[in-house]
């Protein structure tokens, strides 16, 4: 069994925050695959299903963002997880919009979940960090995370989510490149190979028309100016 965690905060309030990726991943996966109905347990809200070969459940921590680990650890110990069982979906200030890369291990990184989930089951989890951009400045960190996705950014961030729901039993059997290569398919996808200069050849360009032959001037001489002008 797997638990894929999403991060982000509880309540309408926060439910289109930047800060609420992790929690928008959840639902989309719960959604394509047919999940159970959401469940309050464990300090949030949980689902369970199949990915793939795989049974998986789905976890939305309802502690706030900094007591995470708490919801994560109790879901643990109630189905005898390990940390090597458990993937967190979370925001990511240091990927572009729209980028996905997925990490085993290692530190949190300042971010609020990820430490709470540390002090929790310590750092043996894997991550899947969701970029959102960075707005240039750290005094500007937290009311660009605690704010709503612009409505320019819901194109790549609704890919983004059909991504990794594409890809999550691959995930969930292990396969990250699998899962990358899916999520990659959605947020950028292969050009259409209909025209000649897409297919990597040139797109056919009319050729010039030739240049009109010159014109050839009518001979008016009579024959004995024609033999005269031979001898000049």
């Amino acid at each position: 069994m797997k638990l894929f965690v999403g991060l982000g905060n509880p309540g309408g309030t926060y439910a289109k925050n930047r800060h609420n990726i992790g929690f928008m991943a959840m639902d989309q996966i719960a959604s394509d695959h047919g999940f159970a109905p959401w469940k309050s347990k464990f300090q949030g809200d949980i689902t369970e299903g199949r990915l793939g070969g795989e049974k998986v459940l789905l976890l939305k921590p309802g502690t706030f963002m900094n007591r995470s680990g708490q919801s994560v650890q109790a879901a643990m110990q109630f189905y005898k997880l390990e940390p090597g069982d458990v993937t967190v979906f979370h925001d990511e200030l240091d990927l572009a919009p729209g980028k996905c890369r997925v990490k085993q291990g290692g530190g949190h990184a300042g971010h609020n979940g990820l430490r709470s989930i540390h002090g929790h089951i310590g750092e043996a989890y894997a991550r899947v960090r969701l970029g959102i951009g960075h707005p240039g400045h750290k005094d500007k960190v937290a009311g660009y995370v605690l704010h709503d996705f612009a409505k320019a950014e819901e194109v790549w961030l609704d890919d983004l989510l059909r991504g990794l729901s594409d890809g999550a039993p691959q995930l969930a059997d292990g396969d990250a490149g699998k899962f990358m290569n899916a999520v990659a398919l959605r947020v950028a996808p292969p050009r259409s190979s209909s025209s000649p200069a897409q297919k990597g050849g040139k797109a056919d360009v009319p050729k010039p028309a030739p240049p009109p032959e010159p014109e050839t001037a009518t001979d008016t001489r009579n024959p004995l100016q024609k033999l005269v002008d031979r001898f000049r």
